[in-house]
């Protein structure tokens, strides 16, 4: 790579509320011990840790005109590039609630609709982005007006300007988008479960499943798998990572975490031990804090040095 360029492309974004508390009890009132609110969503997420770590990002995607400025003051502060289309209306609020455990239940509301000229604007932006930046990625979950197959046009048209597109959603947002073959894809287990039709119960399976996937054009794909590691095919060969055991505070942003990280990895032209050691790191140590984000690279890089990477054989 030639410059640290990135775009990440949000289409819905969230203000995410989360709350601390010993644990939940459905059907009682619960007490929240602390709490923030935050600007979101997979792509800014990824935006944000990218940023920290020292890439140039731009951030697109729709955001809602009647709470923008959170979003606006984020990205001031970390120095990205703002290229949001505004729509009408709020953007959505999702609550996190994570409880001693670690454990972590999500409420996750619908976000604005989008118009047919909202979509054109942003067709327009990301047609001029792809004129100067070479990787893009595109992460969570669609609004109303953005079809699967939509987002799956855009992923192929990225692809055919020969741009390396990340690409982590879900359901059937996922299922059309790994049809437009994106170069790297991060579903969790669960994810590929839900690809494959059936549960993967074990690390064969996912192998299986990774390697099935990988078959339909896609360069790397990247299996998380919370604190068992990372499972990583590329050119046929596969790798995987194992992090040491870490104090979970909250796995909200993980994912996120380790998609920046290996961005970050391929933007530097790192080999893949490197590579995988340092995503891994990264996202290891984002579940020991409550934000997204970069809080020490001193930690992330004494962390990288205990994660244990190998090469599958036989597989």
């Amino acid at each position: 790579m030639t410059n640290f360029r990135v775009v990440t492309v949000t289409l819905n974004p969230a203000l995410d509320m989360t709350g601390a508390m010993a644990e939940l009890k459905a059907g009682s009132v619960n007490l929240i011990q602390s709490s923030n609110l935050n600007p979101g969503g997979k792509g800014i997420n990824v935006a944000k840790v990218l940023a920290e770590l020292g890439a140039e990002v731009t951030v697109t995607g729709f955001l809602g005109d009647e709470n923008q400025d959170p979003f606006a003051q984020l990205f001031e502060q970390k120095g990205i590039h703002d290229a949001f289309i505004r729509v009408a209306g709020a953007s959505r609020i999702n609550v996190k609630l994570v409880e001693e455990s670690g454990r972590v239940t999500d409420l996750n509301f619908p976000g604005v609709a989008v118009s047919e000229d909202d979509v054109q604007q942003l067709e327009s932006t990301l047609h001029t982005l792809a004129e100067t930046h070479d990787v893009f990625v595109i992460a969570g979950s669609l609004p109303a007006g953005i079809s699967p197959e939509k987002l799956a046009s855009w992923i192929a048209a990225l692809r055919e300007q020969g741009k390396k597109v990340f690409f982590d959603s879900s359901n059937a947002a996922l299922a059309a988008g790994l049809n437009a073959s994106p170069w790297l894809v991060k579903p969790n287990d669960e994810e590929l479960s839900q690809w494959a039709g059936r549960h993967l119960s074990n690390e064969s399976e996912l192998l299986e499943a990774g390697k099935t996937l990988s078959n339909t054009g896609i360069d790397n794909v990247v299996i998380s798998r919370g604190p068992e590691g990372v499972l990583w095919l590329k050119d046929g060969v596969w790798y995987a990572s194992q992090p040491p055991k870490m104090k979970v505070v909250s796995t909200v942003g993980a994912g996120d975490t380790l998609v920046a990280g290996m961005c970050w990895a391929e933007l530097n032209q790192w080999d893949r031990e490197t590579s995988l050691s340092f995503a891994t790191a990264l996202s290891a140590l984002a579940v020991t804090q409550v934000n997204v984000g970069v809080e020490d690279i001193v930690q992330v890089e004494t962390l990288q040095r205990q994660v244990n990477v190998k090469q599958i054989k036989n597989n």
